[in-house]
């Protein structure tokens, strides 16, 4: 208990440190006086403080709020697939959320940031429909539902790309999107995603008695009274709710899906009770997410970076060694 409490101390401590670093660190060299008077102080008209609150204070806010999503989001695809390698974006749902995103904008140009998300929440559905009936039934349904995931997922990928390439609307902020960028973040995007993240985890602690019988052999789980089908459903549901909404908003920001919930075991110790679990693994999430954040802002400083490019340096290599370790195996 006390190793426990100390780790939650200190992924708050360490949360806490991201976000000011996030708030001071940028192209435009901002005090700490006034720093701190813009985000308690908020009477203030000065230029400086102007631009932390409209432009680094919800960048700030939306890369929290869609860590913790896209870090759920992962564990809990991995909790339903029985898949330690699974994450929305491997098995295609983010790249399905893409697919629909770009879609909307190249033909309801006028569309805005809610029929963006809702357009987000059908490509999620329906990446995550094709996968599941791709995959079929049976014994092997978990290694089947790793190989429909990966094939969607560069097929969308590839009708993304393709759209953006024939309709000529490879635009640098698009581009930038689609890699994974918090750049245009907004106090609008917060008002959306706080919410969604607000009621998905209602749901989320509502559901984690019957997702503890996920961690077990489905003919234990069914034993004792678990209808895995159900549960399943509204865990990929959550799963849609998390990574659907963060997609509309930041694009595919990769691999913060896969390597959250392996750390967050990691440090609690792979017995731990998912009432832990759950809010380290979102904790860590943010942190990671903010982290990253503020690493992209050096990569050509004093332009700014997409985050996606500083997930896709540290997760990639964090795949591969989670692929050698389990050797081709799912849980």
């Amino acid at each position: 208990m006390t190793v426990l409490l100390l780790l939650f101390i200190g992924g708050v401590l360490l949360l806490l440190l991201c976000l000011t670093m996030s708030l001071k660190i940028g192209p435009a060299a901002i005090g700490w006086r006034t720093i701190f008077e813009a985000v308690f102080q908020p009477g203030g008209a000065s230029k400086e403080e102007l631009y932390i609150r409209t432009l680094r204070l919800p960048r700030t806010v939306v890369s929290a709020l869609v860590g913790a999503q896209l870090a759920l989001a992962g564990l809990l695809t991995q909790l339903a697939t029985k898949n330690p390698l699974a994450s929305p974006h491997v098995f295609g749902i983010n790249a399905g959320a893409s697919l629909a995103v770009v879609s909307g904008l190249l033909f309801l140009p006028a569309a805005g940031l809610l029929a963006s998300v809702g357009l987000a929440f059908a490509g999620a559905v329906l990446g995550a429909l094709v996968i599941w009936f791709l995959a079929g039934s049976g014994p092997k349904q978990y290694v089947t539902l790793a190989l429909a995931g990966i094939s969607v997922h560069f097929l969308f990928a590839s009708l993304t790309e393709g759209a953006m390439i024939l309709a000529s609307y490879s635009t640098e902020s698009m581009i930038s999107w689609l890699v994974g960028s918090v750049n245009y973040a907004s106090w609008q995007d917060v008002r959306l995603l706080a919410p969604l993240l607000g009621g998905g985890l209602t749901l989320l602690l509502c559901l984690l008695p019957a997702l503890r019988l996920l961690e077990l052999d489905d003919e234990v789980a069914v034993g004792l009274g678990s209808r895995l089908y159900a549960v399943r459903g509204l865990s990929m549901l959550l799963v849609v709710l998390f990574a659907g909404s963060a997609v509309a908003i930041c694009g595919p920001i990769g691999f913060v899906c896969l390597i959250v919930p392996h750390i967050a075991r990691g440090m609690l110790g792979r017995g731990s009770s998912l009432n832990v679990v759950v809010p380290f693994t979102a904790l860590l999430g943010s942190i990671l997410l903010l982290a990253a954040d503020v690493l992209s802002r050096w990569i050509a400083f004093p332009f700014e970076s997409p985050v996606g490019i500083v997930t896709a340096l540290v997760g990639a290599p964090a795949f591969l060694y989670l692929a050698r370790r389990q050797g081709g195996k799912t849980r």
